[in-house]
This record gives structure tokens, C-alpha cells and sequence, in this order.
């Protein structure tokens, strides 16, 4: 089986790394875009990269906005990730009508974008790579465990809990970069990972959550909590607190009580690595594909040309690839102008956006910084 990947090979790194790991483990063939593809070019091009017919067109959300000309039309089937779904959803949802399949990263998030008219979204959360947390249990020299990002506007809440826990706890190196292998590594030393999620989405089943309980951690996450709807209970496979003043009390209560901590912790621990996998999210994905052999339900198959570029015009607007999405204004205005009006406001935004990042990145460096040489 050959898939066609709508990316470098060189973005499928962290998790789309396990998703093309646990593919290729199942005897898949990846074809990635060569650096010389442009990014809006022609999905028929692509196809010619393919030793094979592909039996899948897959966009997996990466850093470049890939998006060929073709996908309402080809006779292939699409599917795409959306992986922040809580991000920019009503976004999301308008360029997912160019796929088949969307598979949302998210509970609830599905509904919506059934509601919104595209039958075939179905939710895959995050996972994990089995095969980092399978060593032997090491020493669990931190009583509480964290990794991930602490600066910036949505992370106020995670930073100020994370400097308290800091002063009061055992804790591994706060603000680095970690590896997937060094990821794993200080998880499984540590007793307890205590989750903040977005300022935004508090409620986050992100990756670090299911990462935490495949390490053997007891992990102490807010409530409402996604995981409940994952199939995760409180007190069961995690702790849940709704004030954040109750989270260092928490840790204390379960720091003293280490069987109670270590039940939870393993029966977390259990339910992942048998249910949360890369490798058990691959066979989802391959089921679905089996199950829309014949089907073909994104909704821009059915759509005239100039409502499919608006599609276009609008992803690769709101993912900076502005030179792309002016590419497609006068197709659209050709065939309707009211539609071409909408899509020039679209692209007024975008350029809004872009001209105040460039105003505030110029400021934020001080006067006389970055000025062009005589």
C-alpha cells in the first residue's frame, strides 16, 4: 500500500514521526513532496511521484502549507488530521470539506464538524509510542514531572502554577527542549505530572496527558477534563482538581500515599499502552480507509469551481502562504464576483495579520535593530 503524503519527508518529525513509524511498521509506503513541489501545485504532478496508485491522499497537518490544486476531483481517497482543533475551528472546518475523511484530535469536535456539514469526521486523540515507555521501571527521582512549553499568552496559567510546584517539589529542568527519548525518560522518573493546559482550552487531552500515564505517573490534570470523554475516569486513571489551590495539596496527599498513588498510575498505565498507541491509532486509520473504499463524502466534490478556491483561498490565508491564496482570486472572480469580494477580505485580513507581526517583531527588537546598510 502506498500513501501520499502532503508534506516533506523532513516534517514528519515528533508525532507525525510515530504516525509514519507505526505506518511504515505495517509495510506502508510514504510518498513525500520533493523541495522542488510548490505548495499549490497540482495534485495530478503529485500522483506521478507514486511507484503505484496510492490508496490514500493524507494532509497530516504539518509546519508547510502543501495543498495541491485537485483534491475535490481526484479518484483517490483524502483524509486529513486536525490536530488543535479547538484553534481556528470554524477555519478547520471550512478547508476539511476538501478531504474525505478529517480525523479531529479532540472529543466533541466531531459533532461539530458533522454539524457543520461534513460526514466523514470521526475523533482520534492523541497517543503514544509504546515502544519508548516498555524498559524497565528506573528510580522515580522527582516528585513532580513536567515537559513542554511555559512562555507565551495562552501558557500564563501554566507558568505561574509551575513556579510555585518548582519551590515546593523535587522537579526536573522547567523550560528546555526535550527529545521524545528524554520525554519519556523524565516521566518515567517521576512520581507525578501535574497537567495545566491552554489558558484557552484548559479542558486539553493533550499529548503530554497520555504520555504521563504511559510512563507509569500519576497524573493530576484539571476538571472538566477531555480524557472523560476518552474513556478515562477521575480517581480511576487520574486525579482531577478544579481550583488550581487544591493542586499542591493533591501532590502532598498522593506523594504520602504511594499505593494509592501507583494503583491509579497503573491502571492509566494499562488502558493506554492497550488502547492509546500509534500502532492501534494506524489500525483505526486503515480501517476507516477500508470503509470508504467506494465512498467519497467530502463535501467540495459537489461543489462548483469558484466555492473549492474560496476553500483554498481561505487555508492558505490563514496559514501565511499569502502568494498562494492571491493565486486563486481571479479564477474565483471570473466566475463570481461576490465570492471574489469575500475572498479579497479574506486576504485583507491575512495581510492585516502579517503587516502588525511585522510591526510589533520590529518594535519588540528596539530602535536602530534590523535597519538596511547604506
Amino acid at each position: 500500500m502506498t500513501i501520499l503524503v502532503l508534506c516533506w519527508e523532513s516534517n514528519l518529525c515528533n508525532t507525525l514521526g510515530f504516525y509514519a513509524q507505526a505506518f511504515r511498521r505495517r509495510g506502508v509506503r510514504l510518498v513525500c513532496a520533493g523541495p522542488e513541489f510548490p505548495w499549490n501545485g497540482n495534485v495530478g504532478e503529485w500522483l506521478r511521484l507514486c511507484p503505484e496508485k496510492p490508496a490514500l491522499i493524507w494532509h497530516p497537518e504539518a509546519d508547510v502549507p502543501f495543498l495541491p490544486w485537485g483534491l475535490a476531483n481526484v479518484d483517490v481517497p483524502t483524509a486529513c488530521f486536525q490536530v488543535d482543533t479547538y484553534a481556528y475551528t470554524r477555519r478547520r472546518i471550512s478547508w476539511s470539506t476538501l478531504f474525505d475523511l478529517v480525523l479531529v484530535f479532540h472529543p466533541g469536535y466531531e459533532v461539530e464538524f458533522r454539524e457543520a456539514g461534513h460526514p466523514g469526521a470521526r475523533l482520534m486523540p492523541h497517543a503514544v509510542e509504546a515502544q519508548l515507555f516498555s524498559a524497565p521501571e528506573p528510580e522515580r527521582i522527582y516528585e513532580v514531572g513536567w515537559v513542554g512549553q511555559m512562555e507565551g499568552p495562552v501558557y500564563r496559567a501554566r507558568s505561574r502554577i509551575l513556579a510555585e510546584l518548582s519551590k515546593s517539589f523535587r522537579m526536573n529542568e522547567l523550560g528546555r527542549r526535550y527529545s521524545g527519548e528524554e520525554l519519556a525518560s523524565t516521566y518515567r522518573q517521576s512520581k507525578i505530572v501535574v497537567n495545566i493546559g491552554r489558558d484557552d482550552h484548559p479542558q486539553d487531552a493533550n499529548v503530554r496527558t497520555f504520555e504521563a500515564m504511559a510512563a507509569g505517573t500519576l497524573l493530576i490534570t484539571s476538571l472538566p477534563s477531555e480524557l472523560s470523554a476518552i474513556g478515562f475516569r477521575d480517581g480511576v486513571h487520574f486525579v482531577g482538581y478544579r481550583n488550581e489551590a487544591e493542586i499542591t495539596g493533591l501532590v502532598r496527599t498522593y506523594l504520602a500515599d504511594d499505593a494509592a498513588r501507583r494503583t491509579i498510575a497503573e491502571a492509566a498505565r494499562e488502558l493506554v499502552l492497550r488502547e492509546h498507541t500509534y500502532d492501534r491509532r494506524i489500525d483505526t486509520f486503515l480501517e476507516l480507509l477500508n470503509g470508504m473504499e467506494k465512498k467519497r463524502c467530502a463535501p467540495a466534490r459537489t461543489w462548483p469551481e469558484e466555492r473549492v478556491r474560496m476553500a483554498y483561498l481561505q487555508y492558505f490565508a490563514a496559514n501565511g502562504a499569502l502568494q498562494c491564496a492571491l493565486a486563486e482570486l481571479p479564477a474565483i472572480a471570473r466566475r463570481s464576483l461576490t465570492n471574489a469580494a469575500a475572498g479579497s477580505a479574506v486576504l485583507a485580513r491575512a495581510w492585516g495579520r502579517r503587516i502588525r507581526a511585522l510591526i510589533r517583531n520590529r518594535f519588540a527588537r528596539g530602535p536602530g535593530l534590523g535597519a538596511s546598510k547604506a
